[in-house]
């Protein structure tokens, strides 16, 4: 198993939506990064878990749990151009981006703040707390998974 870091905007599709989806469960599409996307397709598998994380928030947060329900496959957005994540250069015969579903387990008790994560000694490491780190889906070690889920409660 793994761990993960999904990042967010609360506007554009929240843990909250989350919570109200069918069956807590939605794919995560929309991922423009290469990093990203090779991270999606190869080796998120399902099982892991996900840390969802508000971004552009205020404050920005890690706010709950999820996990992989579906492993790596093509993100058909890409395909549709009245889509925002439409690209011309991906198609079904050839696909550029990838998703996988995920699926609700907890939202915290309360958000865990940036700055607060940052005062942390034991997650001075992170991919998230690492200056100018934009990855918008990021690998997290067991470690600091394990605290951020005790501290979230």
């Amino acid at each position: 198993m793994k761990y993960w870091l999904f990042k967010s905007e609360p506007s554009e599709f929240s843990i909250q939506d989350l919570a109200k989806a069918k069956r807590k469960t939605t794919f995560w599409d929309g991922v423009r990064n290469y990093q990203a996307r090779n991270f999606l397709r190869d080796e998120i598998k399902v099982g892991d878990r996900v840390l969802y994380y508000h971004s552009n928030a205020d404050p920005s947060a890690v706010v709950g749990v999820a996990k992989v329900v579906r492993e790596g496959y093509p993100d058909h957005t890409a395909w549709d151009p009245n889509d925002k994540h439409y690209d011309e250069k991906s198609s079904a015969d050839n696909p550029r981006w990838f998703m996988v579903d995920i699926q609700l387990e907890t939202i915290f008790k309360r958000p865990l703040p940036l700055p607060e994560l940052r005062e942390i000694k034991s997650l001075k490491n992170m991919e998230l707390l690492r200056k100018g780190s934009r990855l918008s889906v990021q690998p997290v070690r067991k470690s600091e998974f394990d605290r951020i889920v005790k501290l979230g409660g």
